[in-house]
């Protein structure tokens, strides 16, 4: 009898004790989903530019696959970035999709959520680390190498102005090397000659505008070609070209199709864009993501070199717009005529269609 009322005794002790601390191991996990869905934590950089647009893409297709998408803006901001991804595994995300600020920042954030069992895609930009599962991004490589194969056939001869996206994002650095090596021949032939090159922080167009003032003041206003790596930077360079009225007289390249670098493409004042389709980059990053929370592979068998690994990498190609094509902008939906077209004189655009 003593037996049976000492082992009750011990019983009771473990019952009252698993009790007590239960609430504060609770404390410590992950809040659980409360509806059945999929919850997509999406960090990103920053909202200016076409990731507007991005953000609604993702959570649209997120909502039609019923997934729950938690969206996070750092603006620029490595350490808020880290912070929010951190706040989202507090919440009890299933996958985390990461546009980094800086690629080898956010490598932090991918650890941290792996250490928690959530996979990670990450969108547009590379963030370097070999834990990511899988990249969904256009093919960068390809839109640098537009972008000078453009240059050099509108301005075979003269001198160039390469102004390169931000250093701390992995795709300028993939641009920066596509366009050089497409450049070398000419550089090595005596046909064009490099006379400033500079990285743009944080893609800015401010920044652009200063790195394309002082080159124009450098050589006389003797440029031929500006190979700038995004519509923003194209953007500043064209004001520095405004000031010394050489709108029209020196090639300026660019990339994201913003309708403002639409519009000076159909006044005349930029040549080209680099179009990446959105949707699609969007839609297969939310469609990866779930995947992922399923537990199942990405639906791809290309492959990215990201740090020592090969990650599966989902990618959409690139294409040039520029103003005999201006059209394929709007037949795409991406914008409309009447936007793109609007500083454009009525007889002077193109037929509606």
């Amino acid at each position: 009898m003593r037996k049976i009322l000492i082992i009750i005794s011990v019983l009771a002790i473990l019952l009252i004790t698993s009790c007590i601390n239960a609430p504060n191991e609770a404390n410590n996990q992950p809040a659980k989903k409360t509806n059945g869905k999929i919850r997509i934590g999406f960090s990103m950089d920053t909202l200016k530019e076409h990731w507007v647009k991005d953000k609604e893409l993702v959570e649209k297709r997120a909502a039609e696959l019923g997934a729950e998408v938690i969206v996070n803006v750092a603006e620029g901001n490595d350490e808020r970035q880290l912070k929010q991804v951190d706040d989202f595994l507090t919440q009890g995300i299933d996958v985390l999709i990461i546009a980094p600020h800086n690629g080898k920042v956010a490598a932090t954030a991918v650890e941290a959520a792996k250490k928690q069992g959530v996979p990670v895609v990450s969108y547009d930009r590379l963030v370097l680390s070999d834990q990511i599962d899988v990249l969904v991004s256009h093919l960068h490589s390809l839109a640098g190498k537009m972008q000078a194969e453009y240059a050099l056939k509108n301005a075979p001869k003269g001198n160039y102005v390469m102004i390169y996206g931000a250093p701390t994002d992995n795709n300028a650095q993939i641009m920066k090397q596509a366009q050089l090596e497409v450049l070398q021949p000419a550089i090595d032939r005596g046909d064009i000659k490099i006379v400033a090159d500079q990285h743009a922080i944080d893609w800015s167009p401010e920044n652009a505008l200063k790195i394309a003032e002082n080159a124009l003041t450098q050589n006389q206003n003797n440029i031929v070609a500006f190979v700038c790596s995004n519509d923003g930077t194209a953007g500043g360079a064209i004001q520095a070209l405004k000031k010394q009225n050489l709108i029209g007289k020196v090639v300026v390249t660019g990339m994201d199709a913003q309708i403002d670098a639409l519009q000076r493409i159909a006044e005349g004042e930029q040549n080209m864009t680099v179009y990446k389709p959105i949707q699609p980059l969007a839609f297969a990053a939310v469609e990866a993501a779930v995947r992922l929370a399923k537990g199942e592979k990405p639906d791809t068998t290309k492959t990215m070199k990201a740090v020592n690994k090969e990650v599966p990498f989902i990618f959409i190609e690139p294409k040039v717009v520029e103003k005999a094509n201006l059209m394929d902008i709007v037949r795409d939906g991406y914008e409309s005529y009447d936007k793109i077209f609007v500083n454009v004189p009525a007889d002077q655009r193109p037929k509606k269609e």
